[in-house]
């Protein structure tokens, strides 16, 4: 099945690129096709609790690749747009979202804010892909796509809370906390992780020629592991800001580690966070 997934997703991403269509297209298509719906040949539930583990390091890598996209100097420049949208934005989206499932297929409350909480996300798999594909002005450009990256982990941080506040309602002034936790440990954890990793390139001779990519992927992984072993969904952001060190410390094998990691993230280009 894994074996059926992976070629039937590569397959997609050649058709898409072959036909200048956006990857996340015919990502769908063949997942509708091939799923449990369509020939049943992909049954992602057989994994078990395995699922979550490959969805896991495949968000790692896509997350940890759209940060080394993120140049801090083009950030700086944009840096009003992209706020707003990854906080007011991101506010609009959830109220509006909480409202209309409210109003428009009477869900109890509970549950339309749990679902304003999930939309919230728009996310790299889905923005980048499409990005490339449009001619866009660099200003544009780089608010979406930093947008795309940075509202990601945010976004699923903001739903484990929000499904817990609905469990246990009288919880609120804790989970805010926790919050606020997630995000400063995040936000230390992959700063502190990405000078490392960055360091450690930098030193000629120190990592073997040939495996500075696959040693950037396996602290990568480790360092999203260790972060939710410390505090639940605090890894995707730690990743992501372990990425913009990464590609802002101009390490001799950047482009090489780019284009490693750009391959990459063609092979779970679906995979998205799990609550």
């Amino acid at each position: 099945m894994v074996a059926v997934a992976l070629a039937a997703g590569i397959l997609a991403q050649i058709l898409a690129r072959q036909l200048r269509l956006p990857g996340i297209v015919l990502l769908l298509a063949f997942g509708v096709a091939l799923g449990p719906d369509g020939l049943a040949w992909v049954e992602p539930h057989a994994l078990g609790e395995g699922l979550f583990g490959l969805i896991d390091v495949g968000v790692a890598v896509i997350l940890f690749e759209g940060g080394l996209n993120l140049e801090i100097s083009r950030l700086r420049r944009q840096e009003g747009p992209i706020r707003r949208l990854i906080t007011i934005g991101a506010l609009v989206t959830l109220v509006g979202a909480t409202l209309a499932v409210r109003l428009l297929l009477l869900w109890p409350w509970s549950l339309s804010v749990l679902f304003g909480s999930l939309v919230v996300v728009t996310g790299p798999t889905v923005v980048t892909p499409l990005v490339r594909e449009l001619r866009l002005r660099p200003e544009l450009k780089t608010v979406i796509e930093a947008e795309g990256v940075l509202i990601d982990p945010i976004g699923a941080i903001l739903a484990v809370v929000t499904l817990q506040i609905v469990l246990v309602p009288g919880a609120f002034a804790g989970e805010l906390a926790g919050l606020i936790g997630r995000l400063a440990f995040g936000l230390v954890a992959g700063g502190l992780g990405g000078l490392l990793l960055g360091g450690l390139l930098r030193v000629r001779g120190l990592v073997p020629r040939g495996l500075e990519n696959v040693f950037s992927l396996a602290t990568v992984v480790l360092l999203f592991a260790g972060c939710d072993q410390v505090m639940s969904t605090s890894g995707i952001l730690a990743v992501t800001v372990a990425g913009v060190v990464v590609g802002n410390l101009g390490t001799p094998v950047d482009r090489d580690l780019r284009e490693f990691k750009d391959q990459l993230t063609v092979m779970p280009g679906g995979a998205r966070p799990r609550p």
